[in-house]
């Protein structure tokens, strides 16, 4: 498994739930149906758009394929913490999004 200094797969076809359940772990994050339903979410939006949704295309996805509550901060941030979008990329195996530092 190649990663980049920062914990991001360089490779997604390396990505597996075991590896996704063992990121999380390594960050105190015990994932859930919770957690599974926006990390599947952003690995859709990795599929569809080439690249790993900073935090508001990832809200606006999250808005338009399931509900504008599990869009909101306060929600991913209980969920992933203080930088929602790239633990939910990191977990899900995709590159570092972007806008994100």
């Amino acid at each position: 498994m190649n990663i980049d200094p920062e914990g991001f797969l360089l490779n997604f076809r390396d990505w597996d739930r075991n590896l996704a359940h063992q990121i999380a772990a390594d960050n105190q994050i015990e994932l859930t149906d919770e957690h599974w339903e926006i990390i599947e979410l952003a690995q859709a939006f990795f599929q569809e758009f080439d690249y790993a949704p900073s935090q508001r295309p990832l809200a606006n996805f999250i808005k338009l394929k399931l509900d504008k509550a599990k869009a909101s901060s306060i929600y991913l941030m209980k969920l992933f913490g203080a930088s929602p979008a790239k633990m939910v990329a990191r977990i899900a195996g995709l590159p570092k999004p972007k806008n994100c530092l």
